[in-house]
């Protein structure tokens, strides 16, 4: 007789088989559908999974593997890449973006729901972004972790410029508060404030290279629309919070090239259809992150939930 774990692991076995076929059917249906290549980039990052690291469902470099494993055999020049993540890092992202772009003449990014900061970068790098009512992408603009004594925290790095700008203020108009200012400054290591103003430059300058030369490449102006879109999504006081959702209507008044997923009731059936089923391998499966071609071929995350229930 099986035993209960025995039992519960055929279950959750069978659960995952099953949403593989599925999320894969549909993969493979959307691919005959455009004929383009289909790489879904997706990770767990709005699946309730206590106690697993953030580094597992954020952009990082160990995602260039995933994509090697997806375009392995993939013949065609132009690509869907439907995205779902919270971002991660920017050096990830342009490498990616740089693995991609050499192999593909176009690529169209498809955002089911969210594709957020590092996410937004990549989207920024294609040909055009397809984007639902309900979608959103997000700002750039740079998040920083450090350490303090209470543990790891991390802050938007504009705020932390904006801070430092602030003590130097008061402490000239009052001496008497340094001693306070010192005290929230004296976290920071060395060099940190110049690190802040390089990210922030960086990926300002990567999200307008990539503009000018793919979303708006036959444009006469293409410079001077980068530089503008790059520097409004770079804007952590005009966003005021990393995660502000910019819907399709904001990101078209802001100039980028998006397509509304509605006009296509075909795709945007099988489009949902994918997102429907990656969801549910997220949130009956351990897998946390996974990067699949239309064939199944892929790169996988699996990662056991911890924690009490």
């Amino acid at each position: 007789m099986p035993s209960r774990n025995q039992i519960y692991r055929t279950i959750v076995e069978a659960q995952s088989k099953a949403c593989d076929t599925v999320r894969r059917t549909y993969l493979k249906l959307l691919s005959e559908y455009t004929n383009r290549d289909v790489i879904l980039y997706s990770s767990a990052f709005l699946s309730f999974k206590p106690g697993v690291p953030a580094v597992f469902i954020s952009i990082t470099n160990q995602d260039i593997q995933g994509f090697m494993a997806s375009l392995e055999g993939l013949k065609k020049k132009k690509l869907d890449l439907i995205l779902h993540s919270p971002g991660g890092s920017l050096e990830a992202a342009e490498q990616i973006v740089k693995y991609l772009r050499n192999k593909y003449s176009h690529i169209r990014a498809i955002i089911p729901q969210n594709a957020m900061s590092a996410a937004t970068m990549i989207a920024c790098a294609c040909d055009e972004i397809v984007l639902g009512k309900h979608s959103a992408i997000g700002p750039i603009d740079p998040q920083i972790t450090f350490n303090t004594p209470t543990g790891p925290f991390t802050a938007p790095a504009q705020s932390i410029l904006d801070e430092f700008e602030q003590a130097k203020q008061e402490i000239m108009q009052n001496p008497k508060d340094a001693v306070l200012w010192i005290k929230r400054i004296d976290k920071y290591p060395p060099g940190f404030l110049k690190m802040c103003e390089n990210t922030i430059q960086l990926s300002k300058q990567r999200v307008e290279e990539w503009l000018s030369s793919w979303m708006f490449a036959s444009d006469e102006k293409k410079h001077a629309k980068a530089k503008k879109i790059a520097d409004w999504l770079g804007s952590a006081k005009y966003h005021l919070t990393h995660a502000h959702p910019i819907d399709i209507k904001e990101a078209k008044s802001k100039g980028l090239h998006v397509i509304p997923l509605e006009n296509d009731q075909k795709l945007q059936e099988l489009v949902l259809s994918v997102f429907h089923s990656t969801m549910a391998t997220h949130d009956l499966t351990a897998c946390v992150k996974f990067i699949e071609n239309q064939f199944g071929k892929g790169y996988y995350i699996n990662v056991k939930s911890t924690g009490t229930n």
